[in-house]
């Protein structure tokens, strides 16, 4: 009995305040309400993560409440009652768009944030949702955040982060940064009575408890209220169990919570426990629609910076296009708001406004390279905006004729319905010129048909058989640089799924039609059924290219359901969504030995540390998010074999299951509401066997290239050159950005890669001098440069932004 008076005699503290925003929610004056409740309760403090854009809209419609929120936000002391804990544009999850997008979430909600509040201050990193990925110790520390918190206890509907550690730690990404952080402490449970709370959302009796025993002596708890909601102050005082104090994260941080010899967690992103309604068909649009627009736009700015024909409004406008688009509410309730204007539709409405915005950029770019237009010739431009070297195979919109390099070269090429297929090399950050002329193209074949019925498929690197009495089924994939490597250990692109019972796609014949055949590619059409609902997977492979290109049509009979038909009350642990075992799948039988998972994440790979990939539960949620790829490696790491995917969704994987890719889901998702089939389904993916790991195989460049392809401009003229901005002397780094800044140039490198690199980089162009800079525009250092050329060591999955000053390309071929 004493010792429990003592304990309620200790001090706690919580984190209130609020999120939301005006596209989220945040009702006509609810700023007054804040003010008053303020005003109300002296001892309040409140933490903030309210969309930037709402403060425009408070500014115009209550001027009198924005300006009486000003004063009380304009304390930015460790003692003033409000902090702005999350100032990204639109609130994104983070794990899942790419890393650059994350960074202009900041970039851009800073911003917009200190045009309404000038002095703002950005002390804390703090989410109501699972807004959390591995690289943000990096991120944030650049853009000057001192701190961050891995709590959201309130709205976990989502996902969580992994209960770790006691009451402060180190929070070090895969750059090794390190952040001092508050983590959902290794007892803070879920709620027994939700599925979307912690014990930590109200500071109940048994998490505080709890909390003091595993000696946590400074406590805090955290609600960030919905925008909206009129409670006041979260804990109401007859419901406190602890004398409680509601504080700031900075105050918090600063005065309360021991900093002194933290523990270091290398938090992984398999830490980031989360799910959604993954392979369902409006989070599929949803999330390709995202991923086309945020490389797009980020293609459209490098192009005009080579072109010099900036429009920062346009570029501005069409990231924030994007930046909307990747809001939380997008992803986890895509149908709220009315039909007409629920999340989908906005998000369609934004990536189609951003992507029609970063083709006028492009567009525009075009016009601004072509010189002495006189229609003399007809000429092919085309622009490479990745860091690497382009080694392949590019598809320019013209029949008949060939294509001819600078030097005279007639470049191998062969005929594609409205398309002339081409082998060439485009050196990176670089726009390269060619002549189409009327030399003939290649002939020749690659696909042949067996006696038995099988289709076969010769290329440089491989041997494919596909077999139309397994229902177009991949049975053979042999590597002939790899000892004729045999990759396949049942089938490749093999469907199968849960319709009231499991269904496979090798149940049905299949029959195979010849779309395009050459020298140099070929392309075959696979007609199958899965259930009773036919589908059509388009192969195309290139003759000494290691990547398999696949794209995929299922034309649903009605809407059926497809996976668990579990039926779920809110506060079910068990969801129907969640069992991907039951959804259907493209399954990939690898022939590979004690399989090894690497998976991309933004600015990260992580080595899985998974068992197997399935849960039902919302107590036993893991991280199997396919953000760009996945590579699965023998336990050597002799052979591998990656995949990449048009959008972030899920994968599965164990002992004794093959790879899988979530390919559609069709019931009930969360609060009850039915995911449907409304259209085909339409998904592209590819595939690369390779040798060694990811790294040795390059399956980060890779992928970049599949994702950005270079930008074709068909134009007449004469007197054209080619020309480059810069290059890099080392293979493997990733561009993230560039940008055209005023007089300018600001390059972003990523070293994808978990060893230290250093880049030469060799400057196409005159300027001044070149510094580097954090995030935040705050000068890190002077680089020196001789001959143009400088050299930016980086960090193992680390960043760097380049300023060069004064920056006007060279005049004529520079490459």
């Amino acid at each position: 009995m004493n010792l429990l008076c003592c304990l309620r005699a200790q001090q706690v503290y919580f984190i209130d305040g609020y999120h939301g925003g005006v596209y989220g929610h945040y009702p006509k004056q609810y700023t007054a309400y804040i003010n008053e409740m303020l005003e109300k309760h002296p001892d309040w403090y409140i933490n903030l993560e309210i969309e930037p854009e709402t403060w425009d809209t408070v500014a115009l419609h209550e001027p009198v409440n924005y300006q009486r929120f000003k004063e009380f936000i304009a304390d930015q002391s460790v003692n003033g009652r409000i902090e702005y804990v999350n100032p990204a544009y639109g609130q994104p999850y983070l794990y899942n768009i790419n890393g650059e997008s994350i960074i202009r979430q900041f970039s851009y909600g800073i911003d917009k944030l200190k045009k309404h509040f000038p002095n703002l201050v950005f002390t804390t990193y703090s989410t109501e949702e699972p807004c959390f990925t591995s690289a943000l110790p990096q991120i944030l520390k650049s853009f000057g955040f001192k701190y961050a918190s891995l709590k959201n206890p309130n709205t976990c509907w989502g996902g969580y982060t992994r209960n770790y550690g006691g009451e402060m730690l180190y929070w070090q990404g895969p750059d090794g940064t390190r952040l001092p952080t508050v983590p959902r402490y290794a007892i803070e449970a879920l709620d027994k009575h939700s599925t979307w709370q912690t014990t930590a959302s109200t500071n109940k009796r048994e998490y505080l408890d709890a909390a003091f025993k595993a000696g946590i002596e400074h406590p805090v708890g955290m609600c960030l209220q919905d925008a909206g909601w009129k409670v006041g102050p979260w804990l109401k005082k007859e419901g406190r169990h602890y004398a409680t104090e509601f504080v700031t994260w900075r105050k918090y941080m600063q005065q309360i919570a021991n900093t002194n010899n933290l523990p270091t967690w290398r938090f992984s992103q398999e830490d980031v426990l989360v799910s959604l309604v993954w392979g369902s068909q409006v989070l599929q649009q949803i999330a390709q629609q995202v991923r086309y627009a945020e490389n797009k736009i980020v293609r459209a700015e490098k192009i005009a910076a080579m072109a010099g024909t900036v429009d920062k409004t346009a570029i501005d406008e069409a990231w924030r296009q994007v930046l909307l688009a990747q809001h939380h509410d997008c992803w986890i309730v895509p149908y709220n708001g009315k039909r007409g204007d629920q999340w989908k539709d906005k998000v369609k409405r934004w990536t189609d406004s951003s992507n029609n915005i970063a083709n006028r950029i492009i567009q525009t770019s075009f016009a601004a390279m072509r010189k002495n237009n006189d229609g003399a010739s007809r000429y092919l431009r085309v622009i490479n905006t990745n860091a690497d070297e382009l080694d392949g195979y590019i598809r320019v919109p013209v029949t008949g004729g060939s294509i001819q390099d600078e030097q005279g070269n007639i470049l191998p090429s062969q005929p594609a319905g409205n398309e002339l297929i081409v082998k060439a090399r485009i050196p990176g950050m670089s726009a390269q010129l060619f002549t189409i002329t009327d030399a003939p193209t290649r002939t020749g074949s690659l696909v042949s048909k067996n006696t038995d019925g099988t289709w076969l498929i010769k290329t440089d690197l491989y041997t494919i058989t596909i077999d139309p009495s397994k229902g177009g089924a991949i049975t053979s994939l042999k590597a002939k640089k790899l000892k004729n490597k045999e990759f396949v250990a049942g089938g490749f692109n093999v469907l199968k799924g849960y319709f009231n019972d499991f269904d496979s796609s090798t149940a049905s014949n299949a029959t195979i039609e010849l779309l395009n055949d050459g020298a140099l590619s070929a392309t075959v059409q696979i007609n199958g059924q899965i259930n009773q609902h036919p589908f059509k997977q388009v192969l195309t492979v290139y003759k000494d290219h290691p990547l398999i290109d696949v794209r995929v049509t299922i034309d649903w009979k009605g809407n059926p359901t497809i996976g668990d038909v579990y039926k779920l009350k809110n506060e079910d642990y068990r969801k129907a969504f969640y069992d991907d075992k039951k959804k259907l799948r493209t399954l990939f039988s690898l022939n590979l030995e004690n399989q090894r998972v690497y998976k991309n994440a933004p600015f990260d790979v992580t080595e899985s540390r998974l068992d197997n990939t399935y849960y039902r539960t919302w107590d036993s949620i893991k991280n199997n998010v396919l953000l760009n790829w996945i590579d699965i490696t023998d336990d050597k790491g002799k052979y591998g074999f990656a995949l990449f995917t048009d959008h972030t969704t899920a994968y599965t994987h164990g002992q004794g299951d093959p790879l899988g890719l979530v390919t559609q889901y069709a019931g009930v998702g969360l609060w009850g509401r039915s995911h449907s089939i409304t259209r085909p389904t339409e998904l592209h993916y590819a595939f690369m066997p390779h040798a060694g790991n990811w790294i040795k195989a390059g399956i980060w460049s890779a992928n970049l290239a599949w994702n950005n392809p270079p930008e074709i401009d068909l134009f007449t003229g004469s007197n054209e050159t080619s020309f480059s901005l810069l290059s890099i002397q080392q293979k493997g780094f990733e561009i993230t950005a560039i940008e055209k800044t005023g007089n300018d140039l600001l390059v972003r490198l990523f070293n994808p890669h978990p060893k230290p690199k250093k880049a030469g980089i060799h400057i196409k162009g005159r300027f001044t001098e070149v510094e580097e800079q954090e995030l935040d525009g705050r000068v890190i250092k002077k680089i020196k440069h001789k001959r143009n050329r400088i050299t930016i060591p980086l960090r193992g999955f680390g960043l760097s932004t380049i300023i060069i000053k004064n920056f006007s390309i060279h005049e004529g071929k520079n490459s």
